[in-house]
């Protein structure tokens, strides 16, 4: 891997998200449908912990995760930019990696704004300084693996909309799996409830950062940035 294209490539999805509108839309969708969630749980039910906000972003995040990665691969093979880019002396796997990690930066600022919550509770209140770490921590995981799924859904089509579309669906099986679990006989229930980015994500909020759930999460980007690697690679030649 070349890091030096690596970071080319990100700073130049960077220098495109903030040109345009979107990356400050998307900012301020998710800025406000968290506060909402963290001030009605606050002062209506006069409860000082992030329990809301953790229980709410990963389904946000199958959604918003989407809508950052939709763009990434479509857009460039729509306006013919994907095969100047193949043509350069670069591996294809440094040109998905660059792009994840611009798209995981634009997730990590969103992030990072609602540092301000934690900051509140501990403040007002008693707050379990240890949870609320190993629930950012899981927060990055979680939205890692879907803008992953998310890179790989854009990798497969030139339509942005076909690519979001794809990239829900994907990112929403793996959050429901855990829901699917409970109606499944067992041995097969362990496995489907392995598969869910919830129920690993759900272990990580408790409190517990377990090797076993870093390990899925990582797994599952280095697993979806190979497919769309190997996608990009097949559909280039198209």
């Amino acid at each position: 891997m070349s890091w030096s294209i690596v970071s080319a490539i990100w700073r130049r999805e960077m220098r495109s998200y903030f040109a345009s509108p979107s990356a400050y839309i998307v900012l301020a969708v998710f800025l406000l449908i968290t506060g909402w969630f963290f001030t009605l749980n606050l002062f209506k039910e006069n409860l000082a912990h992030m329990r809301s906000i953790f229980d709410i972003l990963p389904f946000l995040l199958v959604v918003f995760a989407p809508a950052i990665g939709m763009r990434l691969i479509s857009e460039e093979r729509k306006s013919g930019t994907l095969e100047l880019l193949v043509t350069m002396p670069v591996r294809d796997f440094d040109v998905i990696f660059g792009k994840f990690l611009a798209a995981f930066s634009l997730y990590a600022v969103a992030l990072l704004f609602t540092f301000f919550y934690p900051f509140t509770i501990i403040t007002l209140g008693d707050a379990q300084v240890g949870s609320i770490i190993a629930g950012y921590v899981g927060l990055l995981l979680l939205g890692g693996a879907y803008l992953a799924v998310s890179l790989l859904g854009s990798a497969l089509t030139e339509n942005q909309i076909v690519a979001f579309i794809l990239s829900f669906a994907l990112c929403a099986v793996l959050a429901i799996l855990v829901f699917a679990a409970i109606v499944i006989p067992p041995p097969m229930a362990d496995v489907i409830q392995y598969l869910s980015s919830t129920y690993h994500f759900q272990n990580i909020a408790r409190g517990v950062i377990d090797s076993r759930d870093v390990i899925y999460f990582l797994s599952l980007i280095f697993l979806s940035l190979l497919l769309a690697s190997r996608a990009m690679i097949q559909r280039k030649f198209l």
